[in-house]
């Protein structure tokens, strides 16, 4: 499905939803802010497919900051929720509420607007020609019944929110991504065990953006602060510990039932063919927040810690990632096992441990676990449009643990790997569970 058939459908989404709504502290128009917010994340979804900056890292960034921007929104002048400045890493106090009061709609939008257009700056004119309508759309709804000067107080609020939290955003050291995130200048490993590249794309003969380790965590207190300990020692020998590991994988992938397939694509995320693995998860979320008619001040906090809990994921999934430097499951099996054997899935380009896929989505199930709790059934209907049926979870824990197994279905981890990503993020997680948002 092209750019052009998703923003339609995402404008589509612009008319009033029919929601009865439960009970909400936020101020004034409760069902209003709620459809700002997630019609806004349904076209950021697609915006992230048709953006070539947006790897997973990048999109889990900014996942980050527009959730943080919504709950920010919604927590002005409301004394029921607290800002998460002083709580995240360098997050200085945001401008207070003007005098006269706010319509906290109005000030979401606008928020939303600004920041999105100012994180898809470089998206394409389908994508530009998209954000524009939408701002348009949601200005109207938002301001729907409202007097002119309360429109533009909040306005100028939600703008200067934004303007507050991108600023916050030029100092973490992710703001740019040169050449699609592959450094021009790179010297491999001259280990047996270091990654090399598994792509003929001449770009992708570097590994994706070796230094996003070294960017601004969220609410970790370092990048470092969830390190693993090593992967099994590097070995050639039949029945070492690493060639039973890799064996597996070749051992999985000569006898996958087609659910095991389905797994492996469901959970693929590929960048400019799905909204990512952290796109995947915000997805999840709208999914819930919208079945469950959840209040806005809850769905924009929810957004918060999700796109944290990512965002330093991936973040600390780096560190790692280039501090052991691990070739990939195909290099492997290819050089000791059989070399013309193929994994189910395309091998990204970087190195193995851990899975990135594993730590990420172990970090938003503990997020959203302390949430919504450890039982909370959901339907999965992420990939629906993109021809795959929907899965259905009794648990967010669940539903990270199949991610996690789905790399070693695709061939592109070995299970080790995935462990360490699940353990990892489970730590991260925890960070931004502990984020407080109310007062």
């Amino acid at each position: 499905m092209d750019l052009n058939r998703r923003a339609v459908i995402a404008l589509a989404l612009a008319a009033p939803l029919v929601l009865a709504g439960r009970p909400a502290r936020a101020a004034g128009r409760p069902d209003t802010a709620r459809e700002v917010i997630l019609t806004w994340h349904r076209l950021i979804l697609e915006l992230v497919r048709h953006t070539p900056t947006y790897s997973p890292p990048v999109a889990s960034r900014g996942f980050a900051y527009i959730g943080i921007t919504a709950h920010e929104a919604m927590a002005q002048g409301d004394p029921a929720l607290r800002s998460l400045a002083g709580q995240l890493t360098d997050l200085a106090p945001l401008p207070p509420p003007p005098p006269g009061g706010l319509d906290t709609p109005c000030v979401v939008h606008a928020a939303l607007q600004a920041v999105v257009q100012a994180m898809f700056a470089n998206t394409g004119p389908t994508g530009q020609r998209a954000m524009a309508s939408m701002s348009e759309a949601m200005g109207r709804l938002a301001a729907q019944g409202m007097a002119a000067e309360v429109v533009a107080r909040s306005v100028a609020q939600g703008r200067a929110i934004a303007a507050h939290v991108l600023a916050w955003a030029a100092t973490d050291g992710g703001a740019v991504v040169e050449n699609l995130g592959f450094p021009r200048d790179y010297t491999p490993g001259s280990r047996p065990q270091d990654w090399v590249p598994t792509s003929l794309v001449q770009l992708q003969q570097a590994p994706l953006l070796p230094d996003w380790g070294r960017n601004r965590p969220f609410a970790l207190p370092s990048a470092a602060a969830c390190g693993l300990p090593p992967p099994p020692v590097y070995d050639a020998t039949p029945g070492s510990p690493f060639h039973a590991a890799a064996l597996e994988v070749v051992t999985v992938s000569r006898a996958l039932t087609d659910e095991q397939k389905l797994i492996a694509r469901f959970w693929s995320d590929d960048p400019m063919l799905s909204p990512t693995p952290p796109g995947h998860w915000i997805a999840i979320l709208t999914q819930i927040a919208a079945r469950d008619r959840l209040p806005p001040e809850v769905i924009a906090a929810a957004l918060a810690r999700l796109g944290v809990a990512q965002a330093d994921a991936f973040i600390a999934c780096w560190v790692t990632k280039f501090e052991f430097n691990l070739l990939r499951p195909v290099t492997y099996i290819r050089r000791h096992i059989d070399p013309a054997w193929e994994p189910l899935l395309i091998t990204p380009p970087h190195p193995e441990y851990p899975s990135g896929h594993s730590s990420q989505s172990s970090a938003a199930a503990t997020a959203l676990t302390a949430i919504f709790g450890a039982d909370f059934a959901f339907d999965n209907s992420t990939h629906v449009a993109d021809g795959l049926p929907v899965r259905r979870f009794p648990s967010f824990a669940a539903a990270a643990a199949e991610a996690a197994m789905s790399r070693l279905y695709g061939g592109i981890h070995y299970r080790f790997g995935n462990e360490a990503g699940q353990a990892q993020g489970a730590c991260v997680g925890a960070h931004a569970a502990g984020l407080r948002t109310e007062a």
